[in-house]
């Protein structure tokens, strides 16, 4: 059994410049078995002053033998030893799946994933584009030789008797699309999704347990308050962690001027780089936790940013999508951000998109909480960045 180690080297990124999010140069990789012997997660971290979420790939095992790769993540040397452990048993990596257009997250990893793997064929999303300049794949480093877009037709690819899929999009933003496949493992009934829908857990994840210093530098209630790690600091850190991740700004949540922060952290009881020299403009109401609640109650969620600033672009499109996905057969979710897997049935899937409608069903999240996107949302339809909202349906 492999064990990693950060002085052998295993969890070096030296790309990182690319994406510079944390962890920057150090990716840890967490590998966990869905199903037995068939689908396998790779979960890895990043995000920005220290606001951290999980970032995920699915592997698959095919019938005739190898591997599907969904969205992969940082190809570090763990990263690829788990896979290495995987196609001893399973078969080679034989496709590589690139489920979004927009997504650098995702983006960025798939063409040093694919050279680790030079036998895999690679199937982006339609409507590939990159921002500021519209670059080929290949100039992005994606394999010239064995980069595909994938076909709507399950019928014109080697794993289509595997699998449903179905494209979401391309929705118009104005500066670029959005889109997104969607995949259906049919004989473990497994749906795979990258940003539509997310689960939030109260605890936070595994991976990030791994390092919980974001955690605990999120826990704290102002700068003077020490980093002490602890269940309750973890769990706290979390779930304030989610709700920048969601909101950016919620409303339960002050950003302190720089002139206070810069005297705040003459008291900091951490002054170190690390702790990015005692800034911490940031002040917690004491009812945070409801707005917190309000997001974890929801057990299958579309994230209020793809809520006000893109599917309510399209929703007729978007719900189109969502009928079709909801018309196959799965008993969970695994989607590339947050909790996974996600017990879930197609009928809950489907309400998730509630808020595109007139009459929905989706629980609604707090409109205090949605003002700043909406307000961000408003500044884009006035400077015309983006196109307007359309009805709900």
């Amino acid at each position: 059994m492999y064990h990693p180690t950060k002085e052998s080297g295993d969890w070096r990124w030296p790309f990182w410049p690319a994406l510079p999010l944390y962890p920057y140069g150090q990716r840890r990789t967490l590998m966990r078995e869905v199903v037995k012997d068939e689908i396998w997660t790779f979960d890895q971290i990043q995000g920005i002053f220290y606001v951290v979420v999980p970032i995920r790939m699915t592997v698959v095992k095919l019938s005739s033998g190898g591997l599907l790769v969904y969205a992969p993540v940082a190809p570090t040397r763990e990263c690829v030893a788990l896979m290495r452990e995987l196609e001893a048993v399973h078969g080679e990596v034989k496709y590589i799946i690139l489920p979004t257009v927009s997504g650098i997250e995702h983006k960025v990893f798939v063409g040093p994933f694919a050279r680790r793997f030079p036998k895999a064929t690679v199937f982006v999303a339609p409507s590939q584009w990159s921002f500021p300049l519209n670059l080929p794949l290949s100039w992005l480093g994606f394999p010239s030789g064995r980069t595909r877009v994938l076909p709507a037709d399950t019928k014109d690819v080697p794993f289509g008797d595997e699998f449903d899929w179905a494209l979401l999009g391309p929705v118009d933003l104005g500066v670029g699309p959005f889109a997104e496949v969607a995949f259906c493992h049919r004989r473990s009934g497994t749906l795979l999704l990258a940003d539509t829908i997310v689960s939030v857990p109260a605890d936070p994840p595994e991976i990030l347990q791994l390092d919980p210093y974001p955690l605990l530098f999120h826990a704290r209630d102002d700068a003077a308050s020490p980093i002490t790690d602890s269940e309750t600091n973890r769990r706290k850190g979390w779930q304030r962690l989610c709700l920048f991740t969601f909101y950016f700004q919620p409303s339960v949540l002050d950003v302190v001027n720089w002139g206070e922060t810069f005297r705040n952290a003459w008291k900091a009881a951490d002054r170190s780089p690390k702790a990015y020299f005692g800034l911490f403009p940031f002040q917690w109401w004491y009812n945070w936790q409801q707005s917190f609640d309000a997001l974890s109650d929801q057990h299958l969620l579309v994230a209020p940013i793809l809520q006000t600033l893109i599917l309510n672009r399209a929703p007729r499109a978007t719900l189109d999508w969502a009928d079709q996905v909801a018309s196959w057969h799965f008993q969970r979710i695994i989607p590339c951000h947050l909790d996974a897997p996600i017990a879930a049935e197609p009928r809950q899937f489907r309400q998730a998109f509630g808020f595109l409608e007139k009459s929905g069903t989706s629980h609604s999240l707090p409109e205090a909480d949605l003002a700043f996107l909406k307000r961000l949302n408003g500044l884009l339809n006035r400077w015309r960045i983006t196109p307007p909202a359309q009805e709900k349906i």
